[in-house]
């Protein structure tokens, strides 16, 4: 594929490069038991932040419902349970079983892994130019946005 300077737009290239990067991450984690919205789910209990089922679609990144569809899967899997707060019956606390505990160390060690296979070939330096130039992308497209009264 050519790069940019040839004609082809740099978000054409990127949003490629992500799509790509996506279906093998996804392939990776399907391979170790689990899916992308199961690693996240999982991370974000693992790290003990987000109990509450609101909090933890925020930290998903998903509206309520997807969530909960999730959430239900996971359980009926047994990697999860859930429970009503006792000072507040409107909330939903979620909690990681054993089964989910072992699942996510199988999880971790496929995204170190995934992630190891990624940085091959990359020095320190081309790393820390690729997160910088991405931020900065993502910081222009954040501006345009706001300028034309949009959000992200």
């Amino acid at each position: 594929m050519r790069g940019p300077r040839s004609g082809h737009p740099i978000g054409l290239q990127i949003t490629r490069t992500a799509k790509a990067l996506s279906r093998a991450f996804d392939e990776a984690l399907s391979r170790a038991g689990g899916s992308l919205p199961v690693w996240l789910v999982l991370m974000s209990l693992k790290g003990e932040q987000y109990g509450q089922q609101g909090d933890l679609a925020a930290a998903v990144g998903v509206e309520g419902p997807t969530l909960t569809h999730h959430l239900n899967r996971m359980e009926a899997n047994g990697m999860i349970v859930r429970s009503r707060d006792p000072e507040n019956r409107r909330v939903h606390r979620v909690a990681m079983t054993a089964k989910g505990h072992a699942l996510f160390g199988r999880l971790l060690a496929t995204v170190i892994e995934f992630d190891r296979g990624l940085r091959k070939g990359l020095s320190e330096q081309e790393l820390a130019t690729l997160g910088a130039l991405l931020d900065r992308l993502r910081d222009n497209v954040t501006a345009a946005s706001a300028t034309r009264g949009g959000t992200s």
